[in-house]
């Protein structure tokens, strides 16, 4: 199985597609969307979708998984997440790639068994975990691939 694992943003989607070798979660490929800050939104929202529509067509995962919205302080910021997010779930289901959804606390729980670890520990983990060289960065691509990560773990727990 392929999961893309997304971590949904105006400025930076952080993006990662883990598979399993022998029981091993393989990072196959990740990166970064990125839209430039002086474009109007809608023009941001387009990008996205067109970037994120050329990786499903090209590595045609099985699934995805979606980091939730949490309620931020700043609302403007959870707003801009939301819209986003949006884009990003039209465009998995225009895709026709199923769709799972988990929050910050259980992505965190999954990748290093406690849910109030930090944005490092987390870091560190899917660094270890994937047998990578260095952490992702940014910080967004890590995420997305902690996701990914989460949902290969529950994915197997639903199976069994």
């Amino acid at each position: 199985m392929l999961v893309l694992g997304i971590d949904p943003g105006t400025a930076i989607t952080g993006y990662g597609l883990v598979g399993e070798e022998k029981g091993q979660a393989v990072a196959m490929a990740y990166g970064a969307i990125t839209t430039p800050s002086d474009l109007p939104l809608p023009d941001r929202l387009m990008l996205l979708q067109r970037d994120l529509a050329a990786i499903v067509d090209q590595y045609h995962p099985d699934q995805s998984a979606v980091e939730q919205l949490f309620f931020n302080k700043n609302v403007r910021t959870a707003l801009a997440v939301g819209h986003a997010r949006g884009v990003v779930l039209l465009t998995l289901a225009q895709g026709h790639v199923p769709i799972y959804e988990y929050t910050p606390l259980q992505v965190k729980l999954a990748v290093t068994g406690h849910g109030r670890a930090d944005k490092a520990q987390v870091q560190q983990m899917v660094t270890l975990l994937l047998g990578l060289n260095k952490v992702p960065k940014p910080d967004d691509v890590a995420d997305a691939l902690a996701i990914a990560i989460c949902h290969l773990h529950s994915a197997r727990l639903v199976t069994l």
